[in-house]
């Protein structure tokens, strides 16, 4: 019995090369948005602009400030639960940032382990 290829896949190797120019592609614009976004600054406030973290797009702090008002010996807990809240606020910037900017590339189409 011969197997039946319908007429429409056809295109072999011209097929397959245009999608690999394409991933190609798509690969080329990945790692530039990965350098511009680990290029770029993220800022984050807590406690009404008590505490203000900077952070780069590789998840690095670049600068915290803290407000001289907010410094009190008597209630440390509450200092750090702002370093706390600015950090992660900046941090879940990054990655939203990357996931969104990601996805125009990609179409939606999840890539595990590329960002």
């Amino acid at each position: 019995m011969k197997a039946r290829v319908p007429k429409n896949l056809g295109g072999g190797a011209q097929n397959m090369n245009s999608m690999i120019r394409q991933a190609q592609k798509m690969q080329d614009q990945i790692t530039e948005l990965q350098e511009d976004i680990e290029a770029r600054e993220f800022t984050a406030t807590a406690g009404g602009g008590a505490v203000e973290v900077v952070v780069t797009g590789k998840k690095t702090i670049k600068s915290l400030n803290i407000k001289p008002e907010v410094v009190d010996a008597e209630d440390i807990e509450m200092l750090q639960d702002l370093i706390i809240s600015a950090v992660n606020e900046a941090v879940n910037q990054v990655e939203q940032t990357t996931e969104d900017e990601m996805s125009k590339i990609t179409g939606g189409v999840s890539l595990p382990g590329l960002f």
